[in-house]
């Protein structure tokens, strides 16, 4: 969910300058980068509006053309005055060109001229693992095995060298950090320690394999995340380390994220040594191999997961839905009823969103009972198992609220986990949104409405084993979360489900 109020928070702090090229502004509208600790682009314009933004492109294509849209930014935010600054971190950017534009209305019409910028490469960091230890992907006796540890590394300025320092000894490591090797029919789990060195600097990391017998399931168990990145997480400093740090420690096998625009699943997966998909503003990373990809529909991206080759696989699907008009809005601040409400959340594209993926996800639903197939995401909206009579102290005095974006996938056979879980809406709301908004404004301002809006849904032989709402630490209140552990505005979920 996004909140217009999010967008006056700084961003991540870089520690390289830009150099500049600068076009001539257009009549009425300027847009320039300065130099300095943060990527700062001053703009100005006479059409100012809430929905005016600045977006980053590659300088070699990409950018909008004659007002009309070529490809999604690679990052952006909200310029809504008639003169400002605005940072936008590209710390997790390549080096090389690129082009900033200014652009009118939620739409693709220049307010001034484009302009370009260099992204130098980094100082060297100090050379360090990300994480200390880590789980990997199932193995199994007897089959080959591999995985990739170098996106696990930070510092050491390229020259990184990875070697086994002890551990199982089926298992090699090479030079650029790939690990190798085939159990035999009498190893069990496999602990081995890796090093990377590069200039004098040395670092180690704990990998554990789990290793299943031969002729059994390679996967019997599995766990996936929805997770809301919050702008790709670029309000929190540090956010790329805070983020493979703590989807390491989830010990997550797929990954459904959002507000993921631009290179930030690739970024995730590469660290992470995994598989991913995106499309728009969604991802989907996981652990084992994504062998189809069922396209973007509508505010949904769907892939096919071989957790075992071809003997068990899943359809995995990832949603964002509409943002506004938002319901709990209109039913806590305005008092208005819910035929009202229902009708609004037509009006916000979102009832057509879920619509239209629930059709495309169609086949497989009817046919889940031979590949289970899987639901989750950002809905912008609370779940009808959530806003019950019984509830109604909970959600403004309203209950018994046929929220479409829950009512529907329901009907089309899929089961929310959360619920199965924990049916008690009372006793556990499991509301993801927001830890960091208890107010409108963050700690100040009216009561902001707490709900669940990231949901996880299924259907086919898959029993849930358990369900649960996360976050990292006591975050601090927006406005005060630049340097929280927990990277998003949401809490994530996690569903462990057992095949």
């Amino acid at each position: 969910m996004l909140f217009s109020s999010v967008f006056s928070a700084a961003a991540s702090a870089l520690f390289f300058s830009m150099s500049l090229v600068q076009a001539a502004p257009t009549a009425g509208g300027s847009l320039a980068v300065t130099n300095g600790d943060l990527v700062t682009f001053s703009y100005s314009t006479t059409d100012p509006n809430e929905k005016n933004w600045i977006g980053v492109y590659h300088a070699s294509g990409g950018g909008p053309v004659n007002g009309e849209k070529v490809s999604e930014s690679l990052i952006w935010d909200w310029a809504p005055a008639n003169q400002g600054t605005l940072r936008l971190d590209v710390t997790t950017f390549e080096p090389g060109q690129y082009v900033a534009f200014f652009l009118a209305r939620d739409g693709y019409k220049s307010l001034a001229s484009p302009v370009n910028f260099n992204v130098p490469k980094p100082a060297p960091q100090q050379l360090s693992f990300i994480i200390s230890q880590m789980t990997l992907h199932n193995a199994r006796q007897k089959d080959a095995y591999t995985a990739k540890l170098a996106g696990l590394v930070a510092g050491g300025n390229g020259g990184v060298r990875f070697a086994k320092e002890s551990g199982a000894s089926w298992v090699q490591v090479s030079a650029d950090g790939t690990l190798s090797g085939t159990p035999s029919g009498s190893d069990g789990d496999a602990n081995v320690v890796v090093s990377a060195t590069a200039g004098g600097a040395k670092s180690t990391l704990k990998i554990n394999i789990p290793v299943k017998k031969t002729g059994t399931p390679l996967v019997s168990q599995f766990r996936v995340m929805t997770f809301n990145l919050w702008i790709g997480g670029t309000r929190v400093n540090n956010y790329h380390n805070k983020q493979i740090k703590f989807l390491v420690e989830s010990n997550v096998d797929i990954v459904g994220v959002q507000e993921a625009t631009g290179d930030h699943p690739k970024r995730i997966a590469n660290a992470l040594g995994w598989y991913y998909y995106s499309g728009g503003d969604l991802g989907i990373i996981s652990r084992y191999p994504i062998v189809a990809e069922h396209g973007h529909v509508s505010a949904s991206i769907g892939v096919r997961i071989a957790l075992d080759g071809t003997a068990t696989q899943i359809n995995f699907w990832d949603a964002h839905l509409s943002a506004y008009p938002y319901g709990p809005y209109d039913f806590c601040v305005d008092n208005r009823d819910i035929n009202y409400v229902i009708r609004r959340e037509g009006e916000s594209g979102r009832t057509q969103q879920v619509i239209d993926t629930l059709k495309a996800m169609a086949p497989q639903i009817a046919a889940a009972n031979n590949v289970p197939v899987i639901l989750m995401g950002d809905t912008n909206a609370p779940s009808h198992l959530d806003w019950t009579n019984e509830a109604r102290d909970l959600h403004c005095g309203f209950g018994g609220v046929p929220w479409p974006t829950s009512v529907k996938p329901m009907e089309a056979g899929l089961i929310d986990s959360f619920r199965v879980a924990h049916p008690d809406p009372v006793a556990v709301p499991g509301n993801t949104w927001s830890p960091l908004y208890p107010f409108a404004d963050g700690a100040t301002g009216r009561p902001e409405p707490q709900d669940r809006i990231d949901i996880i849904y299924h259907a086919g032989k898959l029993a849930v084993v358990d369900s649960q709402v996360v976050f990292v630490g006591t975050p601090k209140l927006y406005g005060q979360h630049q340097n929280n552990e927990w990277t998003s505005d949401h809490a994530a979920v996690i569903t462990t489900y057992r095949l």
